[in-house]
């Protein structure tokens, strides 16, 4: 196998899931000719930190890992969206933030990844369910290993005077300890209060 296609697999593998095959893992390391020595954590289930295969990542291996990353959590941002929303308000609101918000979720997304290397992307986790009720959060990305979240992504329900309800969409990060609220959009409801977040 030719090295810049091993070099695009493995970081595309790391990327998927999230680390937990790493190319110190063992499935890679008969293609790699690792020495079972160096294969810590194999019997205790733990990954090393460190990568045994010391190579110089070319840039568009490494773009493309970061776009892979972008992507993924883009899809995983609009599933727990809609499963937030509920098919009652999603049957409402859907098409319009596919168009309006979506792309500012995705853009704040590819924000945050350009503030990391691309080999640390792989400790970057997404939150698994979105609230319910009337909490704000959708989802939050974290840092895996230490369990801090990096951005958070919430939509808060407003009523401005003499306006109908309004979904405010929005995202907080860890560089202000989470004070600042920079708007992704925001969409129009109407006079009537809106259901709870996940009803059906």
């Amino acid at each position: 196998m030719k090295q810049w296609l091993r070099k695009s697999l493995i970081i595309l593998v790391s990327i998927i899931t999230f680390g937990t095959v790493t190319p110190s893992h063992p499935v890679w390391s008969e293609e790699q000719g690792v020495a079972k020595s160096q294969q810590r954590g194999e019997s205790s289930g733990h990954t090393a930190s460190q990568p045994t295969v010391e190579t110089t990542i070319p840039t568009e291996v490494v773009k493309a890992g970061k776009d892979d990353f972008i992507q993924t959590m883009t899809i995983e941002a609009e599933r727990q969206s809609i499963e937030k929303f509920g098919p009652k308000i999603s049957n409402v609101i859907e098409k319009e933030f596919r168009d309006v918000v979506l792309p500012n979720i995705e853009a704040a997304i590819e924000m945050t990844a350009a503030q990391f290397p691309e080999e640390s992307l792989s400790q970057l986790a997404i939150t698994e369910s979105p609230s319910g009720g009337v909490s704000e959060k959708i989802f939050h990305i974290y840092n895996a290993e230490t369990n801090k979240d990096i951005i958070r992504f919430h939509v808060r329900r407003d009523k401005p005077p003499l306006e109908g309800y309004q979904f405010n969409f929005h995202y907080h990060t860890y560089h202000d300890h989470f004070q600042t609220h920079y708007t992704l959009g925001t969409i129009y409801w109407d006079k009537n209060t809106p259901p709870k977040w996940k009803t059906v």
